[in-house]
């Protein structure tokens, strides 16, 4: 992957051939108003359209492009401060050429890069009034304001493209950073996180509507056993079969999560007791019949408990704790099997 550091010269070349380019324009028609000599020409020709590619080769053969890269955009700030006094003050354009470059040094992201070009500015533009006379001529004409506009134009839309790459970039890490949190990258189930806020939201739903909605704990019989006798890298595979497996089984509006180590959690919405007890025995009967492709001989089973949605569950936690309970039944029952509140526990359907 290429270094962005590298790479700056390259992407700052063309903003800078453009840059100066348009700056030359401005220039070009303040100093034909003025009849300038042709040393007066020469020496913005040079600043203007001789210095980007300069700049660039210095760059591009430097033994480190990113320094020397920082170096030609404090330099390019000094040229354009020497072309002030060239146009003898001349309001607009001195104002535009400034405000510009100081943009520039802002949108590079560069920390106190613009802070660091002040001097280098001041010393070029006392320097340049030195050489070639301090004239004082701030009235700006309807040629140069016209000569201007294509500048602030083209330069706002440049500005503004860029800053829309960078809003777009920042909003897609964002996004990623937030897929990142919502998910648990082992089972690609929702994290704990995630998941208690989902599930908080259907608890305050049925208490406001009576909704129904039921919740299923579950988790693998014997899990620690698995890890012991085959390794982590096993268990790791009989969490993601069994992810899978819920996955396959809830809905798009449900919300399936990793609560904790091989414990899940599942919040079937609009779901009333029976219907929930149906899908926990499909998940049940599928977990026991699965074969892992590179451990056939290895067969384990799940328990579960489901507890329907109640005015009684003032917290999410009294919620879980309502289905944790029913988990532990099945497991006190034997194990593989599904405990569902007040109706019995219900035995392996052979």
């Amino acid at each position: 992957m290429p270094d962005p550091k590298r790479q700056l010269p390259r992407r700052v070349y063309p903003l800078r051939v453009l840059g100066m380019g348009l700056g030359a324009v401005v220039v070009s028609v303040v100093l034909w108003e003025r009849n300038a000599s042709v040393v007066a020409w020469l020496y913005m020709a040079l600043i203007t359209l001789a210095w980007p590619h300069v700049a660039y080769q210095l760059s591009r053969r430097s033994a480190d492009p990113y320094r020397a890269e920082i170096r030609n955009l404090l330099v390019d700030s000094a040229l354009v401060a020497a072309l002030v006094p060239l146009m003898h003050f001349n309001l607009l354009p001195s104002v535009l050429l400034l405000t510009l470059t100081m943009v520039d040094k802002i949108t590079t992201g560069i920390h106190g890069l613009w802070a660091r070009s002040l001097p280098g500015m001041a010393g070029a533009a006392a320097a340049s009034a030195a050489l070639t006379g301090f004239h004082w001529a701030p009235v700006t004409s309807m040629l140069v304001i016209i000569a201007c506009l294509p500048v602030m134009v083209l330069h706002t839309l440049s500005v503004s493209v860029v800053s829309y790459r960078l809003i777009r970039k920042v909003s897609q890490q964002n996004q990623l950073l937030d897929e990142l949190r919502r998910i648990d990258a082992l089972t690609g189930l929702y994290g704990r996180g995630h998941w208690q806020e989902q599930a908080e939201a259907t608890l305050r739903r049925h208490h406001a509507t009576d909704e129904p909605a039921c919740l299923v704990m579950l988790d693998i019989d014997h899990f620690k056993q698995i890890n012991d006798r085959h390794g982590h890298t096993v268990g790791d595979e009989v969490l993601r079969a069994l992810a899978r497996i819920v996955l396959n089984n809830v809905r798009a509006t449900d919300c399936a999560g990793r609560y904790g180590g091989d414990e899940f959690a599942i919040v079937l919405r609009g779901m009333h007791l029976d219907n929930a007890i149906l899908v926990a025995q499909r998940i049940r009967e599928q977990v026991q019949a699965l074969q892992l492709h590179d451990l056939p001989s290895l067969r384990f089973t799940s328990s579960l408990g489901v507890a329907a949605a109640d005015h009684r569950h003032n917290s999410l936690r009294a919620w879980t704790n309502a289905a944790d309970a029913e988990l532990y039944q099945a497991k006190a029952a034997g194990r593989n099997r599904v405990s569902a509140g007040a109706m019995p526990v219900l035995a392996p359907v052979v």
